[in-house]
């Protein structure tokens, strides 16, 4: 993996911080409907504790399917949020930051200009990957939610503008860290452009939603590369893990929270059933409805029955009853690469300063 940019002025503040301070890292990851921060400390256990979390929904895809281009609106959005999160790192002197973006820049014909412009506004660098590191990061994010004792797992990570799916191969896999993936795909739909092609019009319908999950079907369904592992899904000894903000607010809907709380959503288990049959209640009720579920929101109203179908589709493709929900991924796999590769690099450090001769290690 590349090298993470530091954060800005992140040099000038690690010498200036008492050695008493607990280092605080920087996940930021500008998607195609949201922008979200996420600060931490290292923590004993391997993993690490939240100090600050930042998400809002900018949109910043809004139109690229059609025009190709990121528009003024879109960017003025995204710039507003990043200028927000940019002083948050400044503020909690963050000593090592990844900012990442994915689909929206990724296809849009002035993406890298405007990664070249949030440069010069905010000094946070961005750094366009791939779908195969956006897949990876995923996964490292959500380890934790692997349950060790099936075959097989799918990670679902359900994105604005892309889709991308990790086929994680369990057995016989050692009981921690992270197991052989076997095959994963990146598919150009999200819920924004998949809600942007299917528009909703008057009201929700069972042929509409039926429409979006063939159309996720037929991007998926000539992938070969995790045949492999078919038997074992069709046997039931896989389980799916869905993360993405449209499969959230349907475990919300499902566990009828009065508002969306994140340690109640995150690490549960739900049927297929109960999948579907949240999508159902949905369907059944207008989009002002929906705007009004505490756990939806208005910003959320047009998109998360396109998030419901997509979920839909890899569930028909590869069918198996478990589903867990993550309120989390991209961030959270950001966050541990980055402390791993500090404690690597201390490691190195101190075996280097080990072997140096006596002479030299007392000049």
């Amino acid at each position: 993996m590349n090298e993470a940019p530091s954060a800005p002025g992140a040099d000038m503040r690690d010498r200036d911080r008492d050695s008493s301070e607990v280092p605080c890292y920087g996940a930021l990851d500008l998607g195609t409907n949201n922008c979200r921060l996420l600060i931490a400390t290292p923590a004993g256990n391997g993993g690490f504790r939240v100090v600050e979390a930042y998400s809002r929904i900018v949109r910043l895809g809004e139109g690229l399917s059609q025009s190709g281009r990121l528009s003024e609106a879109a960017m003025g959005r995204a710039m507003a949020a990043l200028k927000v999160s940019a002083e948050k790192v400044r503020r909690r002197r963050v000593i090592r930051l990844r900012a990442i973006a994915t689909q929206a820049c990724r296809m849009a014909e002035n993406g890298a200009a405007f990664i070249d412009r949030v440069a010069e506004e905010t000094g946070l660098k961005l750094q366009i990957i791939t779908p195969q590191e956006e897949a990876r990061l995923s996964v490292a994010g959500c380890l934790n939610l692997i349950d060790r004792t099936a075959d097989a797992a799918l990670v679902v990570d359900v994105g604005g503008g892309s889709t991308e799916l990790s086929w994680v191969d369990l057995k016989g896999a050692p009981p921690t860290g992270t197991p052989p993936l076997r095959a994963w795909l990146s598919i150009p739909i999200g819920v924004v452009t998949l809600a942007e092609k299917f528009p909703e019009g008057e009201s929700a319908t069972a042929p509409w939603f039926r429409e979006m999950v063939d159309c996720v079907k037929d991007a998926i369904g000539a992938f070969r590369r995790a045949d492999g592992l078919r038997e074992v899904f069709d046997a039931d000894r896989a389980h799916l893990i869905g993360t993405s903000g449209a499969i959230t607010s349907l475990a919300g809907l499902h566990l009828n929270l009065r508002r969306y709380d994140r340690s109640k959503v995150d690490g549960i288990w739900m049927t297929r059933a109960e999948c579907e049959a949240a999508a159902d209640r949905l369907l059944a009720v207008s989009a002002r409805a929906r705007a009004d579920q505490p756990c939806i929101g208005p910003d959320r109203a047009d998109l998360v029955l396109a998030g419901a179908a997509i979920l839909q589709a890899v569930q028909e493709l590869w069918p198996c009853n478990r589903v867990r929900v993550a309120d989390r991924g991209l961030r959270e796999g950001i966050l541990l690469s980055l402390m791993s590769e500090r404690q690597t690099g201390r490691r190195k450090r101190r075996r280097r300063r080990g072997n140096r001769p006596a002479a030299a290690a007392s000049a």
